[in-house]
């Protein structure tokens, strides 16, 4: 049975979801074919991701094609209670199982116990965002992960933490790399990602950005499209890197370059969107003017030291709902937005309908080839085929009547194809 926070704010969220739909063109192309086929009948999938509008469609999409649905968000800050009640009331239109468990603040013991119901259940595949299902499922109920055929795993940071299992030979099914993919990587963490933490950032302080100096650790696909977003709105951007490639690319794209503890003295903004730890630590928050603004784009809240900012100030206090004040001993004041976690969800509502059509249209078309081809992909990491990433690229571009070229057969025997 579901556990939420209230089934009767559904109304709100189901205009949201209506919403989503409206625009979600491959996902509603996908759902036609998965309706029809039932590929996933009978079967069960523990779904952990951000539980907002596009999530509950993407979820809807899979239960259509007749999975039962155990359902928990991928943060203990990120949900949207009024969406995981319509997504309840959705479900009760289901013959099969659907259930939700998710709520919005909860503590990280709920969180984790939430994690827990999903995959108690024995889910035959997994969809995660930030590795935590298939982390607890290998570390805590590894008697379940016999029978699961495999994995599709969202994000970067997701990817990061399975490698290593994978590299230490522990991962018992196959993993789909969707972040990888190039429907993914190159629109939802570059162009999503650049206008949700923008909008996040200004929802939480209703402050403006021009003229101010952001600095952003981090400038891969995440981080150069914040960079983006925020210089064309007339910040002067400053990029913290570790990568010498990235951190020329980024001099060359017209970013200053500097190392975080030089950079520290003159930000007005700090943006963290590395998927690292001890970005931001006690060292830099002493060279800090006064007013600077903290906050997080990466999935887990490490990349800003809250413990020792915490230890280390002399008084907090709650200005806004989304920022936290700290008095440093030198009496200068620091902003925390969204408590260090995500602040393009926690503070707004993530990702734009129309990136995160394709990201989970992705992630739809990933499982069903997983469950196709489970017996042919190695217990390791495994890459989107390219023509899934055509398929999603061919539908969203059909739904927006654009026309492109194609090769001559002349051409095609010129390339070698």
């Amino acid at each position: 049975m579901s556990i939420i926070k209230d089934e009767t704010l559904f109304e709100s969220g189901e205009l949201k979801i209506a919403w989503a739909e409206e625009y979600m063109d491959i996902l509603n192309e996908i759902k036609k074919d998965f309706s029809k086929n039932r590929p996933f009948k009978g079967l069960k999938i523990a779904l952990s991701i951000h539980l907002e509008a596009k999530t509950a469609v993407l979820c809807c999409v899979l239960a259509e094609a007749g999975a039962e649905m155990y359902i928990t968000g991928s943060n203990p800050d990120t949900t949207q209670d009024d969406v995981a009640a319509a997504l309840v009331k959705r479900g009760k239109n289901y013959p099969q199982k659907f259930e939700v468990f998710a709520k919005r603040y909860c503590t990280d013991e709920e969180y984790n116990k939430n994690l827990r119901r999903v995959i108690e259940v024995g889910p035959d595949l997994i969809i995660d965002d930030g590795g935590d299902l298939v982390h607890l499922i290998h570390t805590e109920f590894p008697e379940l992960a016999e029978q699961v055929i495999g994995s599709c795993e969202e994000t970067t940071t997701g990817l990061m933490r399975l490698r290593k299992m994978a590299a230490a030979g522990e991962l018992k099914f196959p993993v789909m790399a969707v972040n990888d993919a190039d429907c993914k990587h190159l629109f939802d963490n570059h162009h999503g990602t650049g206008q949700s933490v923008l909008e996040g950032v200004m929802r939480a302080t209703n402050l403006s950005v021009n003229g101010k100096k952001v600095v952003i650790a981090g400038f891969g696909d995440c981080g150069s499209g914040i960079a983006k977003r925020f210089a064309g709105m007339g910040a002067s951007v400053c990029i913290t890197e570790i990568n010498p490639v990235r951190a020329l690319r980024a001099k060359m794209e017209g970013y200053e370059v500097a190392r975080m503890v030089d950079a520290a003295m003159e930000g007005d903004i700090f943006i963290t969107a590395t998927g690292c730890r001890d970005i931001i630590t006690a060292q830099h928050f002493s060279l800090m003017k006064d007013g600077a603004i903290l906050c997080n784009a990466g999935h887990f809240n490490v990349e800003i030291d809250i413990n020792v900012l915490e230890e280390f100030c002399t008084k907090k206090r709650q200005v806004r709902e989304h920022v936290s004040e700290y008095t440093l001993p030198n009496g200068n004041k620091v902003k925390l937005l969204a408590e260090g976690r995500l602040v393009n969800l926690v503070a707004a509502d993530g990702h734009p309908v129309e990136i995160m059509d394709m990201s989970f249209a992705i992630q739809a078309l990933s499982i069903k080839y997983l469950l196709e081809h489970a017996l042919l992909l190695r217990h390791d990491i495994n890459a989107v085929p390219d023509f899934i990433n055509k398929t999603v690229a061919k539908i969203k571009l059909g739904a927006k009547e654009i026309m492109y070229d194609s090769l001559s057969e002349i051409q095609k025997e010129y390339l070698g194809l």
